[in-house]
């Protein structure tokens, strides 16, 4: 099995850009120092997970996003998603209420 590419101090930095953020901006919002975010963009230190996730937070991307590159589609609504799962029998007879409880139609 090949190695996943890290690509996490390029991807920051164009995301950040992206954002229209400064390394202070972004420093501040993730409870870091200027000069942290300065050497992640640089490739010389990674951040811990924690702060991983408060960037991809911040930023608006993945985990995924953040450190190979690879978008995913983590921001679809409820209204996109497909259900393929059959009407259960009696639903037109019933109706099933948002408390759990039926109700007969009748």
């Amino acid at each position: 099995m090949g190695q996943m590419e890290n690509k996490f101090n390029t991807q920051l930095s164009q995301l950040r850009r992206q954002a229209g953020l400064s390394q202070e901006q972004l420093a501040s919002q993730v409870f870091v120092t200027r000069q942290s975010v300065s050497k992640w963009e640089q490739g010389e230190t990674t951040p811990d997970l924690d702060t991983l996730i408060s960037l991809a937070t911040v930023l608006g991307v993945s985990l995924d996003e953040l450190v190979s590159g690879r978008s995913t589609a983590i921001h679809q609504t409820e209204t996109e998603a497909t259900f393929d799962q059959p009407e259960p029998a009696g639903a037109k007879e019933w109706g099933i209420l948002a408390s759990g409880g039926f109700k007969s139609l009748d």
